[in-house]
Parts: C-alpha cells; structure tokens; sequence
C-alpha cells in the first residue's frame, strides 16, 4: 500500500525539505525519489526537484519508493534541550551531532559523520527526551504515517494555575489553526506536573495547547513513543534500536490503525 501523507503545515515547502524535516527520508533521498519518478502530489507525479507542496495537499511515494527506504538503521537519543531534531538553521546544532562512539549506550556501530539518519517526527530544540533518527523506512512509516496513531507521552512542567477546567480544555475543546485536535490523555501528576499522551503531532503542540488555557511550558520531556520507552537512556547518549523493538514499533503501528 503506498504511502501517503497530507501536509498541515501554514505555507508552502519545498517537498524534499518537508520530508527531510518529518523523517520519511533525507533531502538528497527525496530528490532522488523524485527523479525517479516515484512521488506524487494529489495524484500527480513530481518531476521537478524545486516543487512545493501546498497546505491540504497529500503527498504519495508509490511501492518502489517504499522498498527503496525499507532498510537502515534506527537510532534512539535522548536528545537534551539545545539541539534541534532535523536541518539545522545558521547556528543550531542538530541532534545527529550526538552520535559519537563516546555517547554511545550497548553494542553496535557508530553511523559515519555524514550518514543521512533524519529524525522521525519532531521534538524541538527546548524540549527534551526519546528521540528517533533513522534511514530505515519502515520504522518512519510505523511512527509517523498516515495511517499511524502510536502515541507519544510527555512530562511537562508549567507555570500557571492549573485547574480541573483547565484540564478538561486540554483534554478535549481546543483546536490550532482553527482545526479540532484529537482528544488528548492529560492528567495532573504533581502540582505543576502534567503528564501528556497524544496521538498527533502537530507543531509545538503541547506548548500551544497550554498557551490557550494559560499555562507556560518551562519543561517538556518525552518518554515514549508507542511501545518504546526512553528508559533510563541517560541525556545526551544514544543506543541502537533492537530488532524486537522495531518489530514492537511496527506491530503497535498496524494494531493501531
């Protein structure tokens, strides 16, 4: 079945930087799909390198497409606050810098400087926590495709009155960019401590989402994506994915669609 995805975001984007920056594929990998012929915007394929896809258009890499990302490798980060998770602007430091045999958590061989490991989904630069880096298709699919709903949970810190109504409104009744989100698991752990489980990924989501009710995010951690926990992953270091917890990452993946 192909892939397909349907860009939310607010204004145009080059297709390659898109994909790049939501963990499909890297920039290069896109332009050569592209090339190839073997992605399409609403149905028609995309020849030119430079092409943006419009706010409300669905994208599709085709079958050869697929098969052509199905294999690599998968990193789990715990990535800390100061690094962003895909193509840097002039004077950030990407996440991918992290991966030095010094950080490394178990068995298995350091990614070369230059390997194309884009990040799977986001987490921004003042968040912190699990964070997936890979060129393994399959896994990208599973975490963030179409038909995807694995959940993704999150500790954060606020600033604010935290009230039952407030958490009601996190829970369900708020919406970005005028579109309803999902209901959202949100449940109060400490007196400034809210846990979050969301099965959507919108930009800074969490922290607009408590814009809204009043409420400051001064820390974000995540420490799950579906079955995958972060553990006791120190910050800073990173570790292979096993086998089992690619197959878990997929099988939670088709169960949830």
């Amino acid at each position: 079945m192909p892939f397909t995805r349907t860009y939310d975001g607010d204004a145009p984007v080059r297709i390659n930087k898109w994909l790049g920056q939501t963990g499909v594929c890297s920039r290069r990998e896109a332009e050569e799909l592209i090339a190839d012929g073997l992605v399409s915007i609403d149905g028609a394929v995309v020849r030119d390198a430079g092409r943006k896809i419009e706010p409300g258009q669905t994208l599709t890499l085709n079958d050869t497409a697929q098969a052509a990302l199905a294999s690599g490798v998968t990193i789990v980060l715990h990535k800390p606050v100061g690094y962003v998770s895909g193509q840097p602007e002039p004077g950030k430091v990407p996440a991918v810098r992290l991966l030095k045999s010094a950080n490394q958590v178990g068995d298995g061989e350091t990614p070369a400087r230059d390997a194309s490991l884009p990040p799977i989904g986001r987490l921004d630069e003042d968040s912190r926590g699990l964070l997936l880096l890979s060129s393994d298709g399959v896994v990208a699919k599973a975490v963030i495709g179409p038909q995807s709903e694995l959940d993704k949970e999150y500790v954060v810190v606020v600033e604010g009155a935290v009230t039952e109504a407030k958490l009601s409104r996190l829970r369900h009744g708020l919406s970005l960019n005028d579109k309803p989100l999902k209901p959202a698991r949100v449940t109060q752990i400490a007196p400034q401590q809210l846990r979050f489980i969301l099965t959507e990924g919108k930009y800074r989501q969490i922290r607009r989402m408590c814009e809204l009710v009043a409420l400051e995010v001064v820390d974000l951690h995540r420490i799950r994506i579906g079955p995958l926990l972060l553990s006791d992953l120190p910050e800073g270091r990173w570790r292979h994915l096993t086998d089992r917890e690619r197959d878990a990452l997929i099988a939670a993946s088709t169960a949830s669609a």
